[in-house]
């Protein structure tokens, strides 16, 4: 029986678990948003605002747990410096879920576990031009074809 006992399985045993949650938390500290199922952001939700507690307290020991859990030191160091700063006031509730899609393989359900406190020049990464559209001024034929390679010359000349 399954009684007085937390947390999800998620089908994968301790280590993997342990080691999933790991990677996550660091990329969600890095990243300030990752995208990822919704069973496993309620999981993460709960390690990573441990961790902004711990940037909170500020000291060696704290900073030494943080360095047991997260994988980089220049992810503790943003923890202890930055993230820490920006959340001083607040007394919980670092994160925030948003529903987003249903996955197309095996229709889990995804959102995206972010900090609510995100620094104020993060945007969205805007998609990048491709060689064919910065070639032809991102519009008309491809640079592969015949027009567009008329077009390129007529540019160049």
């Amino acid at each position: 029986m399954r009684h007085s006992k937390s947390g999800r399985q998620l089908g994968r045993n301790t280590n993997h678990r342990r080691a999933l949650f790991r990677n996550l938390v660091t990329s969600l500290l890095e990243h300030e948003r990752i995208e990822t199922t919704e069973a496993k952001a309620k999981e993460v939700r709960i390690l990573a605002d441990r961790m902004i507690t711990l940037g909170k307290a500020g000291g060696l020991h704290a900073r030494r747990r943080a360095l047991a859990f997260v994988r980089t030191k220049a992810v503790v160091a943003k923890l202890f410096t930055e993230l820490a700063r920006r959340v001083a006031d607040q007394r919980g509730g670092y994160t925030r879920m948003i529903k987003t899609r249903r996955r197309v393989g095996d229709a889990a359900r995804m959102v995206v576990l972010e900090l609510v406190t995100r620094a104020p020049g993060k945007k969205e990464p805007e998609k990048a031009a491709t060689a064919e559209q910065t070639a032809t001024g991102g519009k008309g034929a491809p640079s592969g074809s015949p027009a567009g390679k008329a077009k390129a010359a007529a540019g160049a000349a």
